[in-house]
Protein backbone atom coordinates (compact mmCIF):
# COMPACT_ATOMS: atom_id res chain seq x y z
CA UNK A 1 0.00 0.00 0.00
CA UNK A 2 1.30 3.17 -0.99
CA UNK A 3 1.43 5.77 1.61
CA UNK A 4 1.51 9.89 1.51
CA UNK A 5 3.96 11.91 3.43
CA UNK A 6 2.27 15.08 5.26
CA UNK A 7 3.89 18.61 5.12
CA UNK A 8 3.38 18.14 9.05
CA UNK A 9 4.97 14.62 9.04
CA UNK A 10 8.13 16.14 7.85
CA UNK A 11 8.31 18.85 9.50
CA UNK A 12 7.89 16.68 12.88
CA UNK A 13 10.38 14.43 11.24
CA UNK A 14 12.86 17.13 10.15
CA UNK A 15 12.24 18.46 14.17
CA UNK A 16 13.33 14.97 15.80
CA UNK A 17 16.52 14.35 13.29
CA UNK A 18 17.60 18.08 14.05
CA UNK A 19 17.37 17.23 17.55
CA UNK A 20 19.38 13.89 17.15
CA UNK A 21 22.06 15.37 15.07
CA UNK A 22 23.42 17.90 17.37
CA UNK A 23 25.94 15.49 18.61
CA UNK A 24 27.07 14.44 15.11
CA UNK A 25 29.89 15.76 13.13
CA UNK A 26 29.05 19.06 10.93
CA UNK A 27 29.60 17.15 7.48
CA UNK A 28 26.98 14.51 8.72
CA UNK A 29 24.39 17.05 9.84
CA UNK A 30 25.61 19.05 5.79
CA UNK A 31 24.51 16.02 3.79
CA UNK A 32 21.41 15.31 5.63
CA UNK A 33 20.41 18.55 4.67
CA UNK A 34 20.99 18.18 0.97
CA UNK A 35 19.49 14.51 1.10
CA UNK A 36 16.23 16.61 1.77
CA UNK A 37 16.57 19.42 -0.10
CA UNK A 38 16.70 17.00 -3.30
CA UNK A 39 13.69 15.15 -1.68
CA UNK A 40 11.28 17.89 -1.21
CA UNK A 41 12.83 19.63 -4.68
CA UNK A 42 10.15 18.40 -6.38
CA UNK A 43 7.16 20.31 -4.37
CA UNK A 44 8.08 24.21 -4.34
CA UNK A 45 6.10 24.60 -1.42
CA UNK A 46 8.26 22.99 1.05
CA UNK A 47 11.13 23.66 -0.91
CA UNK A 48 11.00 26.82 0.01
CA UNK A 49 11.64 26.17 3.94
CA UNK A 50 15.37 25.67 2.75
CA UNK A 51 15.61 28.25 0.11
CA UNK A 52 14.28 31.47 1.56
CA UNK A 53 12.45 34.22 -0.93
CA UNK A 54 12.52 37.04 -1.12
CA UNK A 55 16.20 38.17 -1.25
CA UNK A 56 17.46 41.43 -1.13
CA UNK A 57 20.56 43.69 -2.15
CA UNK A 58 21.56 47.38 -1.62
CA UNK A 59 24.39 50.10 -2.87
CA UNK A 60 25.11 53.40 -2.55
CA UNK A 61 25.49 55.16 -5.66
CA UNK A 62 27.12 58.29 -7.06
CA UNK A 63 25.44 60.84 -8.41
CA UNK A 64 26.34 63.86 -10.57
CA UNK A 65 24.49 67.14 -10.42
CA UNK A 66 24.89 70.65 -10.41
CA UNK A 67 23.38 73.57 -8.13
CA UNK A 68 24.15 77.09 -7.72
CA UNK A 69 27.17 78.53 -5.17
CA UNK A 70 27.03 81.51 -2.76
CA UNK A 71 27.12 83.79 -6.07
CA UNK A 72 24.68 82.61 -8.02
CA UNK A 73 26.73 80.75 -10.23
CA UNK A 74 26.83 77.15 -11.26
CA UNK A 75 28.29 74.55 -10.04
CA UNK A 76 28.94 70.72 -10.19
CA UNK A 77 28.26 68.29 -7.14
CA UNK A 78 28.71 64.75 -6.23
CA UNK A 79 25.89 63.53 -3.90
CA UNK A 80 24.34 59.67 -2.95
CA UNK A 81 22.06 57.59 -3.58
CA UNK A 82 20.57 54.91 -1.48
CA UNK A 83 19.32 51.88 -3.44
CA UNK A 84 17.67 48.57 -2.29
CA UNK A 85 16.69 45.85 -3.93
CA UNK A 86 14.38 43.21 -3.39
CA UNK A 87 12.92 40.31 -5.74
CA UNK A 88 9.54 39.30 -4.10
CA UNK A 89 8.23 35.92 -4.45
CA UNK A 90 5.09 37.07 -6.78
CA UNK A 91 4.97 39.01 -10.11
CA UNK A 92 2.00 41.68 -9.53
CA UNK A 93 4.80 44.14 -11.26
CA UNK A 94 7.93 46.39 -10.56
CA UNK A 95 6.92 48.38 -7.26
CA UNK A 96 9.44 51.31 -7.57
CA UNK A 97 9.04 53.54 -3.62
CA UNK A 98 11.01 57.05 -3.09
CA UNK A 99 11.80 57.73 0.90
CA UNK A 100 10.41 61.19 1.52
CA UNK A 101 13.16 61.79 4.05
CA UNK A 102 15.88 62.86 4.93
CA UNK A 103 15.70 64.54 0.72
CA UNK A 104 13.34 63.94 -1.47
CA UNK A 105 12.90 63.22 -5.19
CA UNK A 106 11.08 65.66 -7.44
CA UNK A 107 8.22 64.21 -9.49
CA UNK A 108 10.13 64.52 -12.80
CA UNK A 109 13.05 62.27 -10.63
CA UNK A 110 11.14 59.65 -9.99
CA UNK A 111 9.37 59.18 -13.35
CA UNK A 112 12.50 59.50 -15.26
CA UNK A 113 14.01 57.05 -12.54
CA UNK A 114 11.29 54.51 -13.04
CA UNK A 115 11.46 54.91 -16.60
CA UNK A 116 15.26 54.19 -16.83
CA UNK A 117 14.93 51.24 -14.53
CA UNK A 118 12.14 49.46 -17.18
CA UNK A 119 14.30 50.43 -20.09
CA UNK A 120 17.20 49.32 -18.62
CA UNK A 121 15.89 45.91 -17.11
CA UNK A 122 14.56 45.26 -20.94
CA UNK A 123 17.66 46.09 -22.59
CA UNK A 124 19.40 43.47 -19.97
CA UNK A 125 16.11 40.94 -21.18
CA UNK A 126 15.40 40.87 -17.59
CA UNK A 127 11.55 40.82 -16.11
CA UNK A 128 11.00 43.21 -13.19
CA UNK A 129 7.69 42.49 -12.63
CA UNK A 130 8.86 40.82 -9.17
CA UNK A 131 11.26 43.41 -8.08
CA UNK A 132 10.88 46.08 -5.41
CA UNK A 133 13.10 48.98 -5.73
CA UNK A 134 13.46 51.98 -2.67
CA UNK A 135 15.46 55.06 -3.20
CA UNK A 136 17.12 57.28 -0.91
CA UNK A 137 18.30 60.68 -0.50
CA UNK A 138 20.15 61.32 2.23
CA UNK A 139 20.89 65.32 2.64
CA UNK A 140 18.14 66.25 5.19
CA UNK A 141 15.86 69.12 3.49
CA UNK A 142 17.42 68.83 0.30
CA UNK A 143 15.68 67.94 -2.89
CA UNK A 144 16.74 66.05 -6.23
CA UNK A 145 15.42 67.39 -9.57
CA UNK A 146 15.60 66.89 -12.96
CA UNK A 147 16.71 63.79 -15.09
CA UNK A 148 20.07 63.17 -15.27
CA UNK A 149 20.70 60.67 -12.41
CA UNK A 150 17.74 58.29 -14.28
CA UNK A 151 20.44 56.35 -16.21
CA UNK A 152 22.84 55.70 -13.62
CA UNK A 153 20.02 54.59 -11.27
CA UNK A 154 19.24 52.40 -13.81
CA UNK A 155 21.37 50.55 -14.56
CA UNK A 156 22.76 50.43 -10.97
CA UNK A 157 19.52 48.46 -10.26
CA UNK A 158 20.50 46.12 -12.95
CA UNK A 159 23.66 45.65 -11.75
CA UNK A 160 22.66 44.65 -8.45
CA UNK A 161 20.27 42.37 -10.14
CA UNK A 162 23.10 40.46 -12.00
CA UNK A 163 25.59 40.79 -9.40
CA UNK A 164 27.93 42.73 -11.60
CA UNK A 165 29.97 45.29 -9.25
CA UNK A 166 29.84 48.99 -9.44
CA UNK A 167 33.52 50.18 -9.66
CA UNK A 168 33.87 53.26 -7.15
CA UNK A 169 35.51 55.53 -9.47
CA UNK A 170 33.19 55.62 -12.39
CA UNK A 171 29.70 57.51 -12.63
CA UNK A 172 27.63 57.80 -15.28
CA UNK A 173 25.02 61.11 -15.87
CA UNK A 174 22.51 60.86 -18.48
CA UNK A 175 18.91 59.29 -19.40
CA UNK A 176 17.84 56.22 -21.04
CA UNK A 177 15.87 56.76 -24.27
CA UNK A 178 13.21 54.60 -25.62
CA UNK A 179 15.79 53.16 -28.38
CA UNK A 180 18.08 52.40 -25.94
CA UNK A 181 20.44 55.56 -26.29
CA UNK A 182 22.00 57.54 -23.48
CA UNK A 183 20.23 60.74 -23.90
CA UNK A 184 21.44 64.60 -23.49
CA UNK A 185 21.64 66.59 -20.07
CA UNK A 186 23.20 69.56 -19.55
CA UNK A 187 25.50 70.93 -17.12
CA UNK A 188 28.46 68.30 -18.27
CA UNK A 189 31.63 70.15 -17.87
CA UNK A 190 30.71 71.34 -14.21
CA UNK A 191 29.60 67.55 -13.42
CA UNK A 192 32.80 66.51 -15.36
CA UNK A 193 35.11 69.38 -12.77
CA UNK A 194 32.90 68.47 -10.04
CA UNK A 195 33.61 64.35 -10.49
CA UNK A 196 37.33 65.50 -11.23
CA UNK A 197 37.53 67.45 -7.56
CA UNK A 198 36.14 63.85 -5.68
CA UNK A 199 38.73 62.29 -7.59
CA UNK A 200 36.85 59.78 -10.03
CA UNK A 201 38.76 57.94 -12.55
CA UNK A 202 36.32 57.84 -15.23
CA UNK A 203 33.10 59.70 -16.05
CA UNK A 204 30.61 58.40 -18.60
CA UNK A 205 28.92 61.15 -20.50
CA UNK A 206 26.05 61.46 -23.33
CA UNK A 207 27.80 60.81 -27.11
CA UNK A 208 25.10 63.69 -27.95
CA UNK A 209 26.19 67.22 -26.11
CA UNK A 210 23.36 69.46 -24.72
CA UNK A 211 22.87 72.55 -26.50
CA UNK A 212 23.48 74.45 -23.52
CA UNK A 213 27.06 73.14 -22.97
CA UNK A 214 29.89 74.61 -24.14
CA UNK A 215 33.82 73.40 -24.74
CA UNK A 216 35.58 71.80 -22.20
CA UNK A 217 39.09 70.26 -21.25
CA UNK A 218 39.28 66.88 -19.79
CA UNK A 219 41.31 67.53 -16.55
CA UNK A 220 44.30 65.53 -15.94
CA UNK A 221 44.31 61.94 -15.44
CA UNK A 222 40.54 61.61 -15.89
CA UNK A 223 39.01 59.35 -18.78
CA UNK A 224 35.44 61.01 -20.30
CA UNK A 225 34.25 58.45 -22.17
CA UNK A 226 30.69 59.47 -24.43
CA UNK A 227 28.61 56.59 -24.94
CA UNK A 228 25.93 56.39 -27.37
CA UNK A 229 24.11 53.50 -26.50
CA UNK A 230 22.77 51.62 -22.92
CA UNK A 231 25.00 48.61 -23.83
CA UNK A 232 27.92 50.51 -24.03
CA UNK A 233 27.43 52.40 -20.95
CA UNK A 234 26.86 49.67 -18.94
CA UNK A 235 29.75 47.84 -20.01
CA UNK A 236 32.23 50.92 -19.30
CA UNK A 237 30.55 51.38 -16.32
CA UNK A 238 30.65 47.72 -14.71
CA UNK A 239 33.22 46.06 -17.29
CA UNK A 240 30.30 43.08 -17.94
CA UNK A 241 27.89 42.90 -21.17
CA UNK A 242 24.21 44.33 -20.30
CA UNK A 243 22.52 41.37 -21.55
CA UNK A 244 21.76 38.16 -20.24
CA UNK A 245 19.49 35.62 -20.83
CA UNK A 246 15.65 36.50 -20.96
CA UNK A 247 13.93 34.87 -17.61
CA UNK A 248 10.62 35.14 -19.43
CA UNK A 249 9.28 37.24 -22.06
CA UNK A 250 8.77 40.65 -21.58
CA UNK A 251 7.83 43.72 -23.68
CA UNK A 252 7.49 47.52 -22.78
CA UNK A 253 3.77 46.85 -23.63
CA UNK A 254 3.90 44.59 -20.08
CA UNK A 255 1.22 46.31 -17.52
CA UNK A 256 3.49 47.77 -14.17
CA UNK A 257 2.78 48.78 -10.87
CA UNK A 258 4.40 51.67 -9.17
CA UNK A 259 3.99 52.33 -5.81
CA UNK A 260 5.26 55.55 -4.27
CA UNK A 261 5.16 56.10 -0.42
CA UNK A 262 3.75 59.93 0.19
Amino acid sequence: MNSKITPTQIQKSLIRRTTRMTARPAWVAGAWIILLSAFLGSNSALANLLIPEPFAKHQDIPILGTTLNHHGNPVGIVVHVRIEFEKRGDHTGLQVRFHPQPGRFSPESQHAVRYAILLGSHGAGLNPESWSVTLTFPYRGVTMYGDSLSAMVGLSVVALVKGDPLPPDRVLTGTITPEGQIGSVGGVPYKIYAAYARQFHRVLIPEERHVADGDWQTPFLMQVSPVGTVSKAYYALTGHPLHSTPDSTFTLGTSLTFRIQP
